[in-house]
């Protein structure tokens, strides 16, 4: 079996097996969406999803988190880990959004990934689903452990990744396999132990059923 085939297999059975594919990050406009992801950074969803509320109640547009300063908003995200760092990155990204986009979130790779503190990962998502753009891949760390024993590619570089699976991946369900492979990374084919024999795709992955998963 082809690269493509097993693609093309693992789109079908991830959406039998996962049919609601949506964001693990509660929000509710793209500015959301885009600090949220900054925040899970080496930190769960669930704990952005419960620091989050509190935060865009405080601060409510770029312009409010341009206005404040890192400290400010560092109280709000500090269970969140690397706060200092992250509320640099926000108050910085919402400055540079007021200065060249009208406070508005740009929607290409090329123009988010100039925003401080984000890379392609959040672009990625932020373009598939605030946009609607084709052919997205969000490269987490679900997406490289499971395309990987799937048998995709060999890589361990993200962009590498991202642009190995775009060439396998049908561009309208490329957003919707990255989001289905983070539920089945958290629930069947996790990191510390590959649960195989309970495995929707385990018929046509080439790591099925053996030891070295990691």
């Amino acid at each position: 079996m082809t690269k493509k085939e097993i693609a093309l297999n693992a789109v079908e059975a991830l959406k039998t097996e996962y049919p609601d594919a949506l964001c693990s990050l509660t929000y509710s406009d793209p500015l959301q969406l885009l600090i949220a992801t900054r925040l899970s950074a080496q930190c769960t969803d669930a704990r952005v999803n419960m620091v989050a509320p509190a935060l865009f109640e405080r601060f409510r547009s770029a312009q409010d988190f341009a206005a404040a300063t890192p400290d400010e908003v560092a109280e709000y995200i500090k269970s969140c880990g690397l706060y200092k760092t992250k509320s640099r990155d926000i108050v910085a990204m919402a400055q540079m959004l007021c200065d060249n986009y009208g406070g508005e979130v740009p929607g290409s790779i090329d123009e988010l990934t100039k925003l401080p503190g984000i890379g392609r990962k959040t672009a990625n998502l932020v373009c598939g689903d605030i946009f609607g753009q084709p052919g997205v891949v969000v490269v987490d760390t679900h997406c490289i452990r499971i395309t990987r024993r799937l048998g995709l590619h060999r890589q361990t570089d993200q962009k590498k990744i991202e642009f190995e699976l775009r060439k396998l991946l049908p561009p309208d369900e490329s957003n919707n396999f990255c989001h289905r492979l983070v539920l089945h990374g958290r629930a069947v084919c996790t990191a510390r132990t590959a649960k195989c024999e309970s495995c929707c795709m385990n018929k046509f992955c080439r790591g099925a059923f053996k030891s070295d998963k990691k």
